[in-house]
Formats: C-alpha cells, structure tokens, sequence
C-alpha cells in the first residue's frame, strides 16, 4: 500500500524524500515531515489501536496531544518506548512501531470477547464483582490485564537531562497569539522564552487559511520565527510541552530533542526544564470536542478539526466519501478543506434548524447534502466505519454509505495549565464552554485559551497581554466565531461512547447518576472516565454535561474535576535526567571504605552509605563472624568506622537556647568539654532521633545525629530558624562529611591510644565518660568524645576525613598486639541490644514517644520544645501504652524480630512484639528488646510468643552490665 490517500499536492511534507517505516508488521511509506499518524492515514490505515476495557477497534480521532484512541510502542531494546501518541511520533525511515492492547494481533484481538460481555461489564463493575470468595483469586489475572503497552525491561541507554532556566516573559503556545505576544514582549527588552509541543511554529495557522499582515498564515509565521529568532533576548523551544505550573510561577516543560526515536543519539533524548518566569503567558489555543451518539467509536469517525490539519498540512485526505456531523460553523471550513483535499462530501448534517445562508452555499457548490435538525443515530461497519444511519428533522431516517465521518461538538479552551497555577472557570451559555475567569497576578491567558476565537481579537489579546500599552498588534481580517447549538448526546440506542480509549459511555455515566455518584470527581473514579494518558481532553466537558443532562443541572452547576500536571504523559527517565543508575542516589564511601573491602568487610546499604556490615575471615560464616567480633570488643579491642554519623555544628549567641529547643532535654546547662544524650522530637511529640550534643564552648555545640538522620535534622533545623524562631542568632552548620568517626572500643583501648600517642590521657579514670577532649592523635588534630553505644569503655575519635585513613591504619596496627579486630554494623546493633540501648527506627515506630522508651519527666520540663504540647495529651501519658523492655527466654533461645507475644492469661491476641534481638557471646544466651503494653509495670510477668509458643519473662532492657561499671574501664 503506497500512500493512495496522499492528495496529489499540498501540505508541508518533503514529497521528495520518502521515509519506509513498519507498522502492525506491514511495511508502509510516508515522507518527511509526517507523523506516523498522518503517514498512516495516507496509506488508507484505519484501523490501528484497540480500546482498553472492551478491545473495540479505534482508529485515529485526532492531530494533536488531544488523540486518545492511538497509542504506539517504537524502538527495540531499552530504546523501547511504548503508550507514545501516534499524533506525535514523527516519522522516520525504518521506523518500528506497534499498536498497544492488542493479542495476538491488532485484526484479531482475542481480548475483543470483552466486548460481548459489555452489558455485565459497566461503571464500577470491578468494584462489585472481585469481592467474594477473595480478591486474591482475582489478582493476577487483573494485574495481567492491567496498562496497555508493555515496557521494556532493559535499561535505556539514552541520556535525559535536567535544566533551568529564568525568563522575563514565559509564553506557552506558538500560535497567533503566542506569537504576537512573544513579538511583543521582545521588543520591549524582556527576556522571552517562547515554547510550542509542535515541530513547528504556528498552531492553527499551519493548517487553516487566514491572513495576517496581508500575508498568509504560514508565510506569516515563517518571517515571524525568523525576526525572533535572531533577537537575543528570545530563545524558541519548539517540541516543548510545558506540563506543569506550580507555585511562583514555576512551569516545567519537558523538550522533545530531535532525533529518530528509539534509536541512539548524540546527545539528550528528552530534556525537562524548569522555568521562572516572571509573567506566564498561556497561548495553549483550544481543542475540538466530539458528539456522543451511537457508534461513534468506529475507525473512520475523528474530529472535523483533525481532518482538516490533515489535509492542508500533511497533504492526507482521511476517507474518499466522508459525511460530517456538527452543532456549529467550524465544521464547515473543515468539510470544505478535506473537499480540496480529493474527498467526496457526501453529505453535512447540521443539529441546527436553521444555518447562515452563506454555509448553505458553500456545502451545495460541493456537490453535498445539507441536512438541517439532523442527527447521526447509528454507524455500520465491524473494523471500520461503511455507513450512518441519519435522523432528520421530521424524524424520518435513511443511511448514508460513507468510509469517514468528521464530528463537530463544539470547542474547549486548553485551560489545563492555568487551572493548574490556581486559576478558576466560568461556564459560557452562548458558547458552550469554560474559560478562564478573570487574569491570576503575572498570569494571562489569550487566543482560543481564553475562549477568543476569532482570529484578529486573538492576535490583539496576545499583543496586549506583553506590550504594556504599546500599539503594534499584528493585523488580520475580521471574522466572527463560530455559532453553535449546543448538542451534547444523541438520545438513540446503543453504546455512545464519551471517553474512547477507558470505554465509558453516556450510559455508564447514567449508572453512576443512579447510584448517587454526582460528584465529578467520584464520577471520574467510578467509572475511570478521563483517566486514559490523554486525560479527559476530548471527553471531560461532554461528561460533565451528560452528568448535568442526567441529575438536572447545568454544566456550571457540575463543575470540572481538577486538572493535575503533567498536561501530557511524560517519562520517567526525563523526572530524573541523568540521577538514575549509580546516579539516581550516589552511595557514600567512608575513607575508610576500600580498607573495609580488603579486610573481608561485607558491605551493605544502610542509608546512603555503604558500610561493612561484619568481617569475613577465610572459614566462617555470617553468625561467627559477628561472635568474633563482639567478643574481641568485651574481650580486648575493636575498631569501628562511625563516619556516617550525624555531626552538625550550631553556633551562635543564642546556640543555647536554640538546642534546648530542638532537644526534648536540656542541653543548655552542659558546660564546655561535656557531652549529653538526647532526643529529638517532631511536632506530634514522636521520636525522630537521638544522638550524643557536646558544649564545644559557650557560643558552639556539636551536634550528633544518627547516620540516617544527619540530612533530615539539618534541614529541619533551618526549617525552623527561618520560619519559626526568626529572631534567634544561630548558625547551622552540617559537618558530616568534613570528619571522620574511629570508634576504639573496649578494654584494651586506652593502651591502643597510649601506643599510637596522644596529647592528653587516655585512662578512662582521668578521662571521663560524656566528656571530651580537643587534641592531637598519632599528630593528626582530632576532638576525641568518650561515648559508647556497646557498653565498653569507647573512645569516638573525630578527624579531618583526608586524615582518617592514615589513623585507622596506624590504631590498627598499633592495637594488634592487644587483639584488635574491626567489627561492622551486625556486632554493634548485637552489644547495643545486650545494653538495652535504643535505636531509633528499630525500637521505635511512627508512633513511639519519650515516655514509650523510659523518658517520663521530659513532658514536665518548665521551658518549650518541639513536642511538648503533644506530650502532654492524655494519650501520650497513658501508662498502658506500649514500653520498652527486655524480654528473657526460658530456654536462652533468639526470638524473631517482629515477632508478637500475648499474655496467657488475657483475652488480647497481642500485647506488643519483639523490636531488637540476637544471641550474646557474653552472656551465652538470646537476649531481646520490646514494646510492650504497660511494659515498665509488668516486669517479672510471663508471656508467650503467638507464632513459636515459647515462654519468655518480662526484664529490664538492660541484660548485659545493668550497672554500666564497664564504661569506665
């Protein structure tokens, strides 16, 4: 088939260059410049997607970003891309592209038996049937049948990016009145960034016949681009669709770089761009809607507007005898354009009685039928459209053959966007749609956006919007808009389709009117009406308007559901630009990091950072590793990387005052040269974090945080000093990853330091627990914190991290002959359980507040802090809440972490659930955490796990040196 609804001239394709593509498995030709839309009508396609819930055949309805029935995977391999809009895939030679939604092929469709069972398979069905005996038995079977195209599984080879940009003036929209607005914004001096989803510049005047400045459109909009093109302070993004405005006149566009899709490129595939701008002007132009009658669902119907950009732009007629069916006068340049494009015009049929004489004229010198009071009520045809079945006036009805039929309803302005920056609609009577209401501050919408359709008024509106009062707007003929008569739906039997690609009718949305879903939005999640990737744009306002018709209010009265970025369907890749792969989230390293891997160091994810988890030695497996390790630090001497811990530095005269704030215990008493614990709380009162402060001097305090947390608690610092605590005067400062922690611990410690060399003494009677010292280890600068999270005595050595390497190696060797061993992350969560210490995001939940975990006066201290109203909530002070505390096995088994235990003797299926466990070398024995329903008042009860049945006993946390002498050495 070679291109045998190609008209012999016209349009704007290269005819010289021939392009051979693929398409359903059959080979095709179209020419530069085609879509693969355009380029598949041209080869007489008509049939080329199935819809999603019935698998009813679609063909094409439309030119642009507003075709839902055509969606199309191209490209092989991760070059793959699929639920592409064939409106908007350009054609290349050697193109590969496929329908979406159809098995095992697009003529026979074994999913189209959907269809015979449609009367069972209306609004909200799911909803009603997948409920007995169980969802599960459903599931895989719907989850199968779910999405439409299928997304490759190999990782996409191409490059996305991520780009900024500031502008004076944003316009959105190419068209007349974008262009007029963006010429004049340039000429007062501002900086314009023009954008248009299109190939080219020049929206409806690339394919309607208008003059401008005495010029036709498109050599209009050619010298146009040209003039602005070559002014600096104007930068032209053709291919770039802006899908989302947000707060401060923040709008993404997402850029369509050229080149063959799904095949490499040079550079970028797509480029996502976030643009401030201080005056947002939308030029977005409006789209025609269709009719709902009977039938209107068969390959062959479109939209009038659509087959007129295919004739007089891609050169394409869309069928050799066509019918149109319309409510008001736009149809009629359409009819007459596919006319000059080498179709018969068999007949228009008008739902108005009465139509302006000179339409009449114009339809009887093309040798067609003008039908007055007319109404399409039936279509014949299986796969594609043969024929209509006509209602006129008096009633009377008669069938037409015809292989295409163009619908008319009406146009919609694309308000999409300025809905998005918070702009409000108003219903228009007399023209049978929303516009905006009113102009949002540095917001304007003008053209066929703000429902101005007439040519001249457009150009002006869009010169006025960027001029400032200048005179200079580009002139055109006056015209007047098109008249209509609203005809929303044809009351006729059979299935009149509203959203094509999800398959609601007007009678499922009559259903959902029964069955008291009036609320447009819990219409449109009732039925899923609107939820196909073109998002309502052809089928909203006929919806609501058959809502209106249904429940007895006007469209206004029904109102629109909310219009939610993005305005087309972007990737994912193009959220993340080049942040994907190793990139998506770049683990972090310690100095440390390469020493841990030749050392045996198993190395996991924890956080961000990448961490040795324990240390294999040649024989052993996971559980002896983690033995040897605990029992070299209550033994002799371990070695811990800490670097990832939090370390943010507050200074200021008000640093006091300030931590006490952030702190759920005092913190401004330390005096310099101390540390303390703490905790940190957000509003509700629920532990967020804890860590160790230190007084550095009276102005400064060390901060510690727990590795995860470092980032969150930064920021949420600076959260509240600008917006809450204003007037403190405070410096935050996050230092994680300026110091690197070495964590010595155990009894052998203070001689591994003596050996390596300190300038202060390490003894722990000297050097007291929560103290610290600034000075100089092996000759490396170095603020040394005596803290401990495994019970032992502990020295946390903080160093510049380009120094840390050099005195791990040294601490290392020097502890040797004490019987050093590195251990990781598994050994210190194992001691620290032994202590009964508490980790937050292990012991602690969404929900765990101080006095959960033994912290009980902190709701009484005089001062504020974040959280103390909340603690003071009844709910919060309840002592039957869960609490943390030990637990002991009979048999000195390990309990499962998570694992929940009941009381014997009650009636209550659980009374809490193991939080932390592991067996002690130590003690030689399981020991546990839990939380624990009025866990404090219960110690010494017996309880029973629910899934093993062991019997375990209620203890304090703290299992292994209750008393903590060994802190001290």
């Amino acid at each position: 088939m070679t291109q045998s609804f190609r008209s012999a001239s016209g349009g704007l394709v290269e005819r010289g260059r021939t392009l051979k593509f693929r398409f359903a498995g059959r080979e095709y030709e179209g020419y530069e410049g085609d879509t693969l839309a355009s380029a598949l009508l041209a080869n007489g396609v008509r049939l080329a997607g199935r819809s999603f819930k019935y698998h009813r055949p679609r063909g094409l309805i439309a030119a642009g970003p507003e075709e839902s029935n055509i969606l199309v995977t191209v490209g092989q391999g991760g070059r793959r891309t699929t639920n592409l809009r064939a409106t908007e895939v350009d054609l290349y030679d050697g193109m590969v592209a496929a329908p979406v939604n159809c098995w095992p092929s697009l003529r026979f469709d074994v999913g189209a038996v959907n269809n015979l069972f449609s009367r069972w398979l209306g609004a909200g069905f799911y909803y009603k049937t997948f409920m007995w005996p169980h969802w599960m038995l459903f599931e895989g079977f719907i989850r199968r049948a779910a999405g439409l195209g299928q997304p490759s599984t190999e990782a996409d080879p191409d490059r996305y990016e991520l780009a900024y940009a500031h502008c004076d003036v944003l316009v959105v929209g190419g068209g007349a009145a974008g262009l007029a607005a963006a010429k004049a914004a340039a000429a007062g001096g501002r900086r314009v960034i023009l954008c248009d989803q299109d190939t080219r510049f020049g929206g409806s005047l690339l394919w309607c016949d208008a003059e401008v400045e005495g010029l036709r459109g498109r050599d209009w909009v050619d010298r146009t681009v040209a003039g602005l093109s070559t002014q600096p302070n104007v930068r032209l993004a053709p291919r770039t669709t802006a899908v989302g405005h947000y707060d401060y006149n923040s709008v993404v566009l997402l850029e369509r770089v050229p080149g063959r899709e799904g095949e490499a490129r040079d550079g970028a595939r797509e480029r996502l761009w976030q643009v401030r701008a201080e005056q947002v002007i939308y030029a977005c132009g409006a789209l025609e809607r269709p009719i709902v009658f009977p039938g209107n669902d068969k390959p062959g119907i479109m939209l009038a507007s659509a087959a007129r950009q295919y004739a007089n732009r891609w050169g394409v007629r869309t069928g050799d005898r066509l019918v149109v069916f319309t409510n008001n006068d736009s149809a009629y340049d359409a009819a007459l354009a596919a006319a000059d494009a080498g179709a018969r015009l068999i007949a228009v049929v008008d739902s108005r009685a009465n139509v302006d004489a000179q339409r009449q004229k114009q339809i009887t010198a093309c040798g067609a039928e003008l039908i007055t009071g007319g109404a399409v009520i039936e279509t014949h045809g299986d796969t594609v459209l043969k024929g209509v079945t006509v209602r006129e006036g008096a009633g009377r009805t008669r069938r037409i053959a015809c292989d295409g039929l163009l619908m008319a309803g009406g146009w919609n302005p694309t308000v999409h966007l300025y809905s998005q920056a918070g702009g409000k609609l108003r219903w228009e009577d007399a023209r049978a749609f929303f516009r905006p209401d009113g102009v949002r501050d540095a917001i304007a919408c003008v053209g066929a956006c703000n429902g101005t359709l007439g040519l001249a008024a457009a150009l002006q509106e869009g010169h006025e919007a960027a001029a400032f009062g200048r005179a200079g707007a580009p002139a055109s003929p006056q015209t007047e808009e098109p008249a209509i008569e609203p005809l929303w739906r044809v009351d006729a039997p059979g299935k009149a389709f509203v959203d094509f690609l999800n398959d609601v009718t007007a009678g499922d949305i009559a259903q959902a009117a029964r069955e008291n879903f009036v609320s447009v939005e819990h219409l449109k999640r009732y039925t899923t009406l609107g939820m196909a990737p073109d998002q309502g744009k052809t089928s909203n306002v006929n919806a609501l308007a058959v809502m209106g018709e249904a429940t007895g209010r006007a469209p206004a009265q029904v109102g629109t559901t909310r219009y939610r970025p993005p305005f087309t369907p972007v990737s994912m890749a193009s959220y993340r630009g080049r942040l994907r792969g190793d990139l998506y989230r770049p683990y972090r390293h310690t100095p440390m990091h390469a020493w841990h891997l030749a050392h045996g160091g198993k190395i996991e994810e924890f956080g961000e950072w990448q961490r040795p988890a324990l240390y294999l030695q040649p024989g052993e497996d996971h559980e002896q590793a983690v033995r040897r390790e605990c029992r070299a630090v209550r033994t002799a001497c371990g070695l811990f990387d800490a670097s990832p811990l939090g370390k943010i530095e507050v200074r200021g005269p008000d640093a006091a005052r300030f931590v006490d704030l952030i702190y759920a215990n005092t913190m401004s008493t330390l005096k310099p040269g101390k540390l303390r614990y703490g905790l940190m709380l957000n509003e509700l009162g629920i532990i967020i974090d804890d860590g160790v402060a230190a007084r550095l001097d009276e102005e400064t305090f060390l901060v510690g945080t727990t590795s995860g947390g470092a980032d969150k608690i930064a920021a949420g610092m600076e959260e509240w000093l600008q917006c809450e605590w204003i007037d403190l005067k405070v410096l935050v400062a996050p230092v994680t990853t300026d110091w690197a922690v070495i964590n010595i611990a155990g009894p052998a410690s203070p001689q591994v330091l003596a050996a390596v060399g300190c300038d202060f003494d390490p003894d722990p009677k000297r050097f007291e627990h929560l103290s610290f010292r600034t000075g100089a280890v092996g000759g490396i600068p170095a603020r040394v914190m005596r803290v401990s999270f495994t019970g032992e005595a502990s020295y946390e050595i903080n160093v510049p991290a380009d120094r840390a390497l050099d005195l791990w190696e040294r601490l290392y060797a020097a502890g040797k002959p004490f019987g050093i061993e590195p251990f990781g992350i598994d050994a210190l969560m194992q001691m620290r359980t032994e202590k009964g210490f508490l980790h937050v995001g292990s012991d602690t939940d969404g929900t765990t507040v101080p006095a959960d975990v033994g912290w009980t006066k902190v709701a009484n201290r005089p001062v504020d802090f974040v959280g103390k109203r909340s603690l003071l909530w009844e709910t919060n002070q309840d002592p039957s809440r869960p609490q943390l505390v030990g637990l002991s096995e009979a048999g000195g088994q390990v309990l499962a972490i998570g694992e929940h235990v009941r009381d014997p003797k009650g009636d209550k299926p659980t009374i809490g659930y193991v939080t932390s466990s592991g067996y002690s070398e130590a003690l030689g024995r399981g020991v546990a955490l839990a939380m624990i329903q009025g866990g404090r008042a219960r110690i010494g009860e017996e309880l029973v796990t629910t899934r093993s049945g062991q019997r375990v006993r209620i203890v304090e946390a703290a299992a292994y040196d209750p008393k903590g002498e060994r802190l001290n050495g």
